[in-house]
């Protein structure tokens, strides 16, 4: 690291070439500090026989049964997993050993999110979260609405007049997204806030606050994560074909269950104009393949192996395409990434 300014060492004289200090120990504050604990982090439990994930980098396993152990880590807050009492107990140890830990017992509370356990499942919410954000926008009182937004309403980019005050819509904005991690039923609703966070209008807060009114309806509404042994995995995917209106492209939706449990959602608009509903179907399957290539292999990490997945879509025609990837009229100017599809369905994985 660079001396700070105005030290001057009173042995050499000032005259000499610009010094540096050997850091020994990261600091808070530093740029590098999360990573520079994060890989002595790692590297600790890799000595210590865990595998870290290839699929995730902050998810470490070890142990396979009654003896498997999880860990996952976000900066210094860390989750441990394991059917074992015994097995996490002894991990604490070790962890102990080697840093200066504290343990808030049964997870509760981590980053936001509310966990709780029955013998139903798993339920996240993050009630607290929404607390906080309809306090900060003075909208406690407010009346609640029972839909996210208006069916029919189409939002551009000049939806009224400009806002004062821009920073604070951004503000909401970016909270909101925060809060898509437990609620996939206002994804779609925050994706098409989220375009004109650069020049907001009245009507796009106008819709913010309708948002805020919805939550405030469902504000303890979550995911429950039930407790199966159906290890299926499979997904829906659809398209809002040409809906924005400013730069006609389409947006595409999709969600993925794991057995009963939804695990993984989204809601993006392509980067491209698609010249049919099919195209964007299409493109909406190689999406979705991707996707559920990836979680198919972050289950191996936890031994569980699922040799393929199902997908569902409602367009019959994209679906003999990817079907029969073969050289189609319609289809050809087509980037190769969408002929992903094709190619997992061939070695039979979706």
């Amino acid at each position: 690291m660079q001396i700070p300014q105005g030290y001057t060492h009173h042995i050499l004289p000032t005259s000499c070439a610009p010094l540096v200090c050997k850091l020994h120990k990261s600091i808070y504050g530093l740029k590098q500090a999360s990573r520079s604990w994060f890989n002595k982090f790692s590297t600790t439990l890799t000595s210590q026989g865990f595998n870290q994930s290839k699929y995730d980098y902050t998810l470490f396993t070890q142990g396979t049964n009654s003896t498997f152990i999880a860990i996952l880590v976000y900066v210094d807050d860390i989750v441990i997993a394991s059917p074992n009492p015994a097995a996490i107990t002894s991990v604490k140890d070790m962890l102990h050993r080697h840093f200066k830990l504290k343990d808030l017992g049964d997870l509760k509370f981590f980053l936001g999110l509310e966990l709780s356990k029955s013998k139903s499942g798993i339920f996240m919410c993050q009630r607290h979260y929404i607390l906080s954000i309809l306090k900060d926008c003075g909208m406690l009182a407010c009346k609640p609405s029972t839909v996210p937004m208006e069916a029919l309403l189409k939002l551009h980019v000049e939806s009224g007049t400009t806002l004062s005050d821009p920073g604070a819509y951004r503000r909401l904005i970016g909270r909101l997204l925060y809060l898509t991690i437990s609620r996939p039923d206002i994804r779609y609703t925050v994706h098409k806030l989220s375009q004109f966070v650069s020049n907001p209008h009245s009507g796009h807060m106008d819709a913010a606050y309708m948002l805020l009114r919805y939550l405030k309806h469902t504000i303890g509404q979550g995911i429950l994560f039930k407790t199966n042994f159906d290890t299926k995995l499979h997904a829906y995917v659809d398209v809002d074909w040409g809906s924005c209106i400013d730069s006609r492209r389409s947006t595409t939706g999709l969600c993925v269950f794991f057995g009963n449990s939804l695990v993984s959602w989204k809601a993006k608009r392509q980067n491209i104009v698609s010249k049919s509903s099919t195209e964007v179907e299409y493109r909406s399957l190689a999406s979705v393949s991707a996707e559920l290539t990836w979680l198919r292999n972050l289950l191996t990490d936890f031994n569980i192996h699922i040799p393929y997945a199902t997908v569902y879509c409602d367009n019959q025609a994209a679906i003999h395409i990817a079907s029969n990837p073969t050289y189609h009229e319609r289809t050809k100017h087509l980037e190769i990434s969408c002929i992903y599809i094709g190619f997992a369905i061939l070695k039979y994985e979706i």
